[in-house]
């Protein structure tokens, strides 16, 4: 396989159609890697930017991809020869900077978004029209042979990267559509890793490990599990709020450290014929960090034979997860929760339900550090709370 390496240099833009020409064949959803390198260029902060644009495949619109769009918004004053979608730079680190760019409003219409996305800068909301019809979509998968390391491991396969902050997607499908995860291996539809993130009305499509919500833990388990974009950046404390979402996937298809509000959310386990067929969650929230996931009037449901999944398990050991008025199907396992076989989690983690529902909801034959919350303690995981961080964030 073939890498092409991309170039851009000032007032450079490529469109998708002729992006396309190198990245895909076009009946296919193999992608033939591209890497993305910028030289430094004047800021996007200098250039006259307007505050709505639309993106429209046919052409009718002031870009026709969403790719060409970021890369006319994009601020590019990066060290030369970075690449984007495999190591982002340390300095400056996108996930903090350029608080004062102006917001944009990206408009994308329906369409199938072949694209390999990496956005960096803040203040972008991207509307789709339909979130069945407006889809970024990719096929990069885990064990893809890479000359590096031997393959391409995790966090090198989504279809969009968010390295940025204040980033809003409505009415937009994330995929990626490479395999069912005993096949393929790890699979991100979406690596998000920013602060300030809102995803409404949105679809998450994928099987194992469909969405990453950075920051990374610490330090690797096995040797070169982290390489990736944000393998080299410091650990950055991210707010995620996913409202009215479809997430689907068959292994840890939630994981990461952000502290992350789903709500009204439907999260959907795929049968994959193992005795255990998905892990909705896998956290790994950062020791001392006060909040995790919490999902509240959720429901967890699936295709999986009954007593075949469970809610989650801790990637690490100081993992939390708490369900609030959430449905809980005949698919999830009776004992709800995995422990990994990390003893010390039930002594870290934290494992909680209030008030849930379903065939597989009796707390009663929950393990003994499974929580069952008071009504007093479920009133500290409203959103206002878990999401307020040091600026009183409330996303509506």
């Amino acid at each position: 396989m073939y890498t092409i390496s991309i170039l851009l240099t000032d007032n450079m833009i490529y469109s998708l159609r002729k992006a396309s020409e190198f990245c895909f064949h076009s009946q296919a959803s193999a992608f033939l890697p591209v890497r993305l390198f910028y030289r430094k260029q004047e800021s996007f902060m200098n250039q006259n930017i307007q505050k709505e644009y639309h993106i429209s495949p046919d052409g009718s619109g002031d870009f026709s991809s969403l790719f060409e769009a970021l890369s006319a918004l994009q601020d590019t004053k990066f060290p030369e020869e970075t690449n984007l979608a495999e190591n982002l730079p340390a300095d400056p680190d996108f996930r903090t900077s350029g608080g004062d760019a102006e917001p944009v409003v990206l408009f994308l219409h329906s369409g199938i978004y072949r694209e390999r996305i990496v956005i960096v800068r803040p203040g972008i909301t991207i509307i789709g029209d339909d979130p069945q019809t407006t889809v970024i979509t990719g096929g990069l998968y885990a064990r893809m042979p890479m000359e590096d390391i031997g393959k391409r491991g995790t966090f090198r396969t989504f279809s969009c990267l968010i390295a940025s902050h204040d980033i809003t997607f409505k009415n937009v499908t994330f995929e990626n559509s490479s395999g069912k995860g005993p096949d393929v291996g790890q699979a991100l539809a979406l690596y998000a890793d920013g602060d300030r993130l809102v995803f409404d009305n949105c679809r998450f499509l994928g099987n194992q490990d469909t969405l990453f919500t950075a920051p990374l833990p610490p330090k690797e388990i096995e040797p070169n599990g982290f390489v990736g974009p944000g393998q080299k950046l410091p650990r950055a404390f991210g707010r995620h709020y996913y409202k009215n979402c479809y997430l689907e996937g068959d292994i840890d298809f939630i994981f990461g450290g952000a502290a992350a509000y789903f709500e009204n959310c439907e999260l959907f386990s795929k049968n994959i014929n193992r005795p255990v067929n998905s892990y909705v969650t896998a956290a790994s929230t950062p020791q001392g960090q006060p909040y995790g996931y919490v999902m509240k009037n959720c429901r967890f449901t699936g295709n999986c034979p009954p007593h075949s999944a469970y809610l989650g398990r801790p990637w690490r050991e100081y993992a939390k997860t708490v369900l609030l008025n959430c449905y809980i199907g005949e698919h999830i396992c009776e004992e709800g929760w995995h422990d990994w076989n990390k003893e010390e989690a039930h002594e870290h983690a934290l494992y909680a339900e209030y008030e849930s529902t379903g065939p597989s909801s009796d707390m009663k034959k929950r393990p003994g550090w499974v929580k069952s919350l008071t009504p007093a303690e479920a009133a500290l995981y409203v959103k206002s709370l878990v999401l307020k961080g040091n600026d009183g964030w409330d996303p509506a």
